[in-house]
């Protein structure tokens, strides 16, 4: 199985997915080291919180054979619901529960949809563990100390269960995704080693062609 982690890697781009995964290259930057600080707040697997009448886990364990990832998540709170029909049991909590993944990311919310699908990841391990169906998520940004509310709609799982597949088909393939130079680049920690500027640079025999060779009549 694939870590579930690597779906907002992949989603953000391909090329950093596999440099990561496949290649084990890895190298911080201000935004990662940030990252990892602030999930130290909330990745205890001990800590239990009651709010009200929610009860939130933190760092879940969490897997699909359908989709071939596991991983953890960063907190899941279980809301008492009156369902017992799509609902979980807890074994230190009486009553029924529905589970709502809360995945907690350092900045804003994006313009892509790499956060969105790692989150609709994490509620489909869930559902396929415990056979419910999961209709609200939530992610949580840092920066604005806001939730975003997802609603998990059956295009949303679709979009999900093809860029697992795809990781599957990438690290099958034991061949890096072409470099793709973009502005969002500049964020990414292994743009040093990617170094996507290269695709900017015309080949050599262009370069030759242009410059060297006079054209023949």
């Amino acid at each position: 199985m694939l870590m579930l982690s690597g779906v907002q890697h992949f989603v953000f781009c391909p090329r950093q997915w596999a440099l990561i995964h496949m290649d084990q290259q890895w190298a911080e930057n201000a935004l990662t080291t940030e990252g990892n600080i602030l999930h130290q707040k909330v990745d205890d697997p001990s800590a239990r919180q009651h709010n009200n009448d929610r009860i939130t886990l933190r760092s879940v364990r969490i897997a699909s054979a359908t989709l071939g990832l596991k991983g953890l998540t960063d907190a899941v709170e279980l809301i008492p619901t009156e369902d017992t029909s799509n609902s979980i049991a807890h074994p230190k909590y009486s009553g029924r529960f529905m589970p709502r993944p809360v995945e907690y990311k350092r900045g804003h919310r994006k313009t892509d949809e790499c956060d969105t699908m790692q989150l609709v990841c994490q509620v489909m391990c869930l559902e396929e563990m415990h056979n419910i169906t999961i209709g609200q998520a939530d992610l949580f940004y840092w920066e604005v100390r806001r939730r975003e509310n997802v609603a998990i709609t059956d295009g949303l799982r679709e979009k999900a269960e093809f860029y697992a597949h795809e990781m599957h088909r990438v690290m099958k393939s034991e061949t890096l995704p072409h470099a793709a130079f973009s502005p969002k680049c500049k964020r990414c920690s292994l743009c040093d080693i990617c170094m996507p500027q290269l695709n900017q640079l015309k080949p050599v025999n262009t370069y030759l062609n242009d410059n060297l060779y006079e054209e023949t009549t």
